[in-house]
């Protein structure tokens, strides 16, 4: 049960303009003309909306006159997105620190969209049960999308465990634009290392669904770059780091 006060807006479905929450959610339901928001024993749905265009003709796309190639040539790098997965204590924000640091000793902008971090903003309101955790990867995948556009080089590191929410947030940008950085290292490494206690926490019974114990994780089967770490053999930060920017600079992302 998520313990986060949440703030629920009633839209009219048929006119699309706010309606006061003068009832309550029950009350709200059986209003004529209204969306359900609440499911068969009453309970609060908070249903991700994924647009509030809709069917509106009247909400229009807005171009400006300076675009993407204006914005990645006064930069003089092709804006990506650099998404890092794996399980929690592989490395990933270690990665995303480190690749971050040397791409700006080169010269190139970069911005760390951390998963850990956005909990204290952008989405604090969520949650971690399965519809927050999805609409978590949802919001990520958007906001680094706009990085891209915008000509930076977005490094997003989150454990994002599902194939299909990986691939949602690929389907957004031009897919040679989104680069996949699979951090393979195995549950025991990740588990000795515990530097947040919450392998701790799971293995006690203390936290319910954590990827890796008693939630899976999926691995990417077609990612870009792929770092193993094998008998615990593991790579250097600097190592790490070395090897997405190679990749940048053969698939012509970084002008010098």
């Amino acid at each position: 049960m998520c313990n986060t006060w949440c703030i629920n807006i009633f839209v009219d479905v048929q006119s699309s303009k706010p309606t006061p929450p003068t009832w309550s959610l029950m009350e709200y339901e059986q209003q004529p003309g209204r969306k359900p928001c609440t499911d068969k024993n009453g309970l609060g749905i908070d249903k991700l909306v994924t647009s509030t265009v809709g069917k509106s003709t009247n909400v229009l796309w807005h171009d400006c006159p300076i675009g993407q190639f204006e914005r990645q040539e006064l930069l003089n790098q092709k804006g990506c997105v650099v998404w890092i997965t794996g399980l929690s204590g592989s490395g990933k924000s270690t990665l995303a620190c480190a690749l971050s640091r040397e791409l700006h000793s080169r010269g190139h902008l970069t911005y760390i969209l951390d998963g850990d971090n956005l909990r204290h903003g952008l989405n604090r309101d969520l949650c971690f049960e399965a519809k927050d955790r999805a609409e978590n990867i949802r919001r990520v995948g958007e906001v680094a999308k706009l990085f891209a556009d915008a000509g930076l080089i977005c490094i997003a590191s989150l454990i994002s465990p599902y194939r299909s929410e990986r691939s949602a947030c690929r389907k957004l940008l031009h897919n040679s634009t989104f680069i996949e950085v699979f951090l393979n290292v195995p549950l025991e490494v990740c588990e000795a290392r515990d530097p947040k206690g919450l392998y701790k926490l799971a293995r006690a019974g203390k936290i319910k669904g954590f990827t890796g114990i008693d939630d899976p994780y999926e691995a990417p089967s077609d990612c870009e770059i792929v770092i193993q770490c094998k008998a615990g053999d593991c790579a250097t930060p600097k190592s790490m780091a070395d090897q997405v920017v190679s990749y940048l600079e053969a698939n012509e992302f970084l002008q010098e």
